[in-house]
């Protein structure tokens, strides 16, 4: 039993709350297409993506930490 390694849950529970952040995760894909063309590089997405995964963030973190010990 000691030999075992703790399964990081994180993971599992940041893929149940995927469904629970579409609207942010739309709106980052609507960005990435948007600028797909931009050759200068001075158009990102950054705020897009920071805010879909603060969404994931959100729904993990409860979970998350009920589970530490």
């Amino acid at each position: 039993m000691a030999d075992e390694e703790p399964v990081d849950p994180k993971g599992y529970l940041e893929e149940s709350c995927k469904p629970k952040c579409v609207k942010p995760l739309l709106e980052y894909q609507a960005c990435v297409k948007r600028i797909q063309g931009d050759e200068s590089g001075h158009k990102h997405c950054t705020g897009q993506y920071f805010d879909y995964w603060a969404c994931i963030d959100k729904c993990v973190a409860p979970k998350l930490f009920s589970k530490l010990k």
